[in-house]
């Protein structure tokens, strides 16, 4: 089973957007793109140079995602392509296009997802949708895009998890994986976002044992006013929820710098998860991910 350690926050300066290096020459995929936190990722990766392909599941989601980054860098090397990470078949065709149409890929930020579905829903392949989402397809993602990850120099795969990775059940629900028979909306987001830390661990060790140079991370984006709470298939806010968020949240833009620094920064080592050091405060490396 896997379990986080949590070591203590070093002082460090307090690390911003301006300190992310030159991402020249680099391709990213960024995953759930069109807003909230993926859309600042995509954005201050192009502005430092990166071109950027963004994903979203609606055509007309993608391209208005893509064209308030032109509005702000007119100049900025941004595409967007369809991507479900619900369906397995947009994941391999998704997938293929971009092994065979690409010369390289030097970062997949997998950021897409949804949170606390009220009712059990499933995947087009039948997996409960929120493992399906923020777990299955991301996973299925990593792997069928490793071909073009190791023709880069120095690939890097960064997976937004989330605190509530060590929250609900605190561990994998093996006697009832799909929620078959006790879908509770907190435990199954919980579970799917523990199995995202287990992902980004296992590619970093078998990367390692393998002789592959890929750096695998992690973030948690701390407390975020996104549409991940307030839109979508999760249950509504509710009074009490609507009313401490303005207290004890931040922005989508401070949410994206822990992801951003998992993503760019020089110490940013294979196997590290980066998260807000304080509530409101700049992204640290929070804690390290084990086994035990």
């Amino acid at each position: 089973m896997y379990a986080l350690i949590y070591s203590k926050h070093r002082k460090m300066a307090k690390w911003t957007v301006a300190d992310i290096p030159s991402q020249q020459g680099k391709l990213a995929v960024v995953t759930g793109a069109n807003s909230g936190i993926g859309w600042i990722t995509a954005l201050e990766l192009a502005r430092a140079g990166a071109e950027v392909i963004l994903t979203a599941r609606t055509k007309a989601k993608g391209q208005d995602a893509v064209d308030r980054i032109r509005r702000q860098l007119s100049q900025a090397k941004v595409r967007f392509e369809l991507l479900d990470l619900a369906s397995q078949r947009s994941v391999r065709t998704f997938a293929a296009k971009v092994n065979s149409n690409e010369t390289r890929l030097d970062l997949l930020v997998n950021n897409a997802g949804v949170m606390r579905i009220p009712r059990r829903q499933v995947t087009e392949d039948g997996f409960e949708m929120q493992f399906g989402t923020n777990y299955f397809g991301p996973f299925a993602l990593t792997v069928l895009l490793l071909p073009a990850l190791q023709r880069a120099a120095y690939p890097r795969v960064t997976t937004v998890s989330s605190g509530a990775a060590n929250m609900g059940l605190k561990r994998i629900n093996f006697g009832d994986l799909q929620w078959e028979k006790s879908y509770g909306p907190w435990n199954a987001y919980c579970q799917s976002k523990l199995a995202d830390l287990m992902l980004m661990l296992e590619l970093a060790r078998r990367s390692s044992a393998d002789g592959i140079r890929l750096i695998s991370n992690a973030a948690h984006p701390g407390f975020a006013r996104t549409n991940l709470q307030t839109s979508g298939p999760g249950r509504p806010l509710n009074f009490l929820e609507r009313s401490i968020m303005p207290l004890m949240s931040h922005d989508a833009a401070n949410g994206a710098l822990p992801t951003l620094r998992a993503a760019t920064s020089p110490d940013a080592s294979s196997g590290t998860y980066f998260a807000p050091e304080r509530l409101f405060n700049h992204p640290g490396e929070a804690s390290k991910a084990c086994a035990r």
